[in-house]
């Protein structure tokens, strides 16, 4: 049997696994990322598929990437990452050489995306669009069967849309960015918020840390919401609001067949896909008029990167 490997690649880890072609994990491995150091990262890629290469009796004829980074159209180059510290990286070319196979590097977003729509929540639906909620919120679109990079690799941005002129700083450099209204920063910010004008109605919230707004965290926010904690539920509804605003906009121009949700966030479940659906179908144009999108949680999990990679480097599905 043929089989690619994906690896994934953040700020903190980088993550690898043996795919098989009906989106199987047949064995992984993990590896810190080293810090802003290209040639390095490169070393623990190499390290970990030579491996993982070694640990399978099966047929491996790929490696794909996923960077949490701008990746240019021919999928062999990162423009830039932020959290790694990369410009203008040939990654692609680095990789070949040291491995002696073929490499497809693409955005994390992207492939968590394509993974979803191959063996997760968007089977059978062609039309999907991907929104990931993490530290920010990245994107992926799947239009009709194949995966919309844009002109220039770098298309699917949505957590760089503006949603509040003149807003917060985003780490992009501009103002108001809609991943500083809806990511899972921005749920432990509104928390930290609420709790300090109310600490009453935050004793609950306030305990699983260390007492203070300061030391909430996002396990804190889920936990305490879980419990009743109305300091909590708030502030899932404030990121519930801002991501059917957000969606409601995407919806408008692109109209797909589904949302799915990824990234730590959906963890959450009903305590952020209640309000997200409900702000959804308030600011969704022509409303009463139109079928509602359905919002749907990813199905993969933390594994859509890997799988969304390893299956991008199939033959088949290098060009898509």
């Amino acid at each position: 049997m043929a089989v690619t490997i994906g690896v994934d690649i953040g700020g903190t880890k980088v993550a690898a696994g043996v795919v098989s072609a009906d989106g199987k994990i047949l064995s992984v491995g993990r590896r810190s990322t080293p810090k802003r150091d290209a040639e390095g990262v490169v070393n623990v890629i190499t390290e970990l598929v030579e491996t993982l290469v070694k640990g399978t009796d099966e047929m491996i004829i790929g490696v794909g990437l996923g960077v949490a980074g701008f990746v240019d159209a021919t999928q062999s180059q990162v423009l830039t990452a932020a959290n790694l510290g990369w410009n203008q990286e040939p990654i692609k070319a680095k990789l070949e050489h040291e491995l002696s196979m073929p490499v497809v590097v693409e955005n994390d977003a992207n492939a968590a995306a394509w993974g979803e729509y191959r063996f997760g929540a968007g089977v059978g639906r062609p039309d999907m669009i991907m929104v990931t909620v993490g530290t920010g919120v990245g994107g992926g679109m799947i239009m009709g069967g194949r995966l919309q990079r844009g002109a220039h690799g770098v298309g699917a941005e949505f957590g760089h849309l503006v949603m509040v002129p003149k807003g917060r700083l985003c780490g992009c450099g501009r103002s108001g960015c809609w991943e500083q209204y809806a990511s899972g920063s921005s749920l432990v910010r509104y928390a930290r918020e609420l709790a300090s004008e109310d600490r009453v109605d935050a004793e609950i919230i306030l305990s699983l840390g260390d007492g203070t707004p300061e030391g909430i965290q996002g396990l804190h926010v889920t936990e305490a919401a879980g419990k009743g904690d109305q300091i909590a539920l708030a502030a899932f509804a404030k990121l519930g609001l801002w991501l059917g605003r957000g969606m409601a906009d995407i919806a408008a121009l692109l109209d797909p067949a589904v949302f799915v949700i990824g990234g730590g966030v959906i963890e959450s479940g009903d305590l952020i896909l209640g309000p997200t659906n409900e702000s959804f179908a308030r600011n969704l144009v022509a409303r009463e008029h139109r079928p509602l999108t359905p919002i749907e949680p990813a199905l993969l999990g933390n594994a859509a990167g890997i799988v969304g990679a390893a299956d991008l480097a199939r033959p088949e599905n290098r060009t898509l």
